[in-house]
């Protein structure tokens, strides 16, 4: 498998910088709120997505230094990224995130949502120092798109009747949008060509979609040890995604233990097993297979250098995770 840490080599110190440059940025004037956003920062993330901004801005400045806006809007989008992770947290009421106790579990709720509306407001503020009309719009676009996937999630649980087009577009909200809307404000503030800025956008939707999919096929697949948070644990509340809507189609029994809400005992582990004996695992593979290739197809607008090549590694990464 491939290792996120020699993937990024092309912005490891880029990355140094910014988990640095994070605990500077979020000490509050209060205390526990300060604690709550640097134990988040400190819960071991692979940073992702400010790694795939600051590639997109290497890939697309080349010859030329990336510039410290760059910087700042690779700190931006972590900020936002974890702010929604306190936000999902608390509406699932989790009490891990990466093995690690989630905020809402380690103050409380009340806590948590301030935490976590407290990284938004901040990461709006660096956002509108960029003094960049465009940036400011694309990742305020992902802070709106976060609320409306995770209200479309609590609106559709337990619903059997959940289109594939439905969750992908709400796999883009709550994962996607984020990669694409970022990667393509890296390439604007590159000033790159416009086709380059929409192909970024579009590498960072497919590579989001995929990596939302195969999270979604690692709760039913990976221990909670390997997960960070217990396995099934997006059925148990009532979220539906790939690889159950594609278990639904021919397991009518799985529809009827959905809909009672697991309520009756053995329910949950029927419905775990009739999801493992479908092909619903092995569809949702090819979905996510599908959406990585496109991803990659979309880096044909740049020139060949170390950075693109992360990018490109970066589709079979997300698939590799699998494995």
């Amino acid at each position: 498998m491939i290792s996120s840490t020699s993937l990024f080599a092309p912005v490891d110190s880029d990355l140094r910088l910014l988990t640095d440059n994070l605990k500077r940025l979020i000490s509050a004037r209060h205390p526990i709120l300060g604690a709550a956003a640097e134990h988040l920062f400190e819960a071991g993330g692979k940073r992702i997505r400010p790694a795939i901004v600051l590639l997109v801005a290497r890939a697309t400045m080349l010859e030329q230094e990336i510039t410290a806006r760059h910087r700042r809007l690779a700190e931006i989008t972590e900020m936002i990224h974890t702010a929604s992770l306190v936000h999902d947290d608390v509406v699932d009421e989790a009490e891990l995130r990466r093995n690690v106790p989630t905020v809402n579990n380690l103050f409380d709720n009340r806590i948590a949502v301030l935490a976590g509306d407290f990284l938004f407001a901040q990461s709006s503020w660096y956002l509108a120092n960029l003094d960049n009309l465009q940036v400011v719009k694309l990742l305020s676009e992902v802070i709106r798109d976060f609320a409306e996937g995770e209200i479309i999630q609590s609106l559709s649980r337990f619903d059997t009747s959940l289109s594939l087009a439905a969750y992908l577009d709400k796999s883009y909200y709550k994962t996607a949008s984020l990669i694409a809307n970022s990667a393509k404000a890296a390439a604007v503030l590159s000033d790159a060509p416009s086709t380059m800025i929409e192909s970024m956008y579009d590498y960072g939707r497919d590579l989001g979609l995929a990596f939302q999919v195969v999270d979604d096929i690692l709760d039913f697949t990976s221990p909670t040890e390997t997960l960070g948070k217990p396995a099934g644990s997006d059925l148990v509340s009532g979220n539906i995604t790939a690889p159950a809507l594609f278990a639904l189609e021919e397991q009518p029994l799985l529809q009827a233990l959905i809909e009672r809400e697991f309520s009756q005992e053995g329910d949950l582990e029927q419905a775990l097993a009739l999801v493992q004996t479908s092909d619903g695992i092995e569809r949702a593979r090819e979905l996510a297979n599908c959406h990585a290739r496109l991803a990659l197809q979309h880096l044909d607008c740049l020139k060949p250098s170390a950075a693109r090549d992360s990018l490109a590694e970066l589709t079979s990464y997300v698939l590799s995770r699998l494995y």
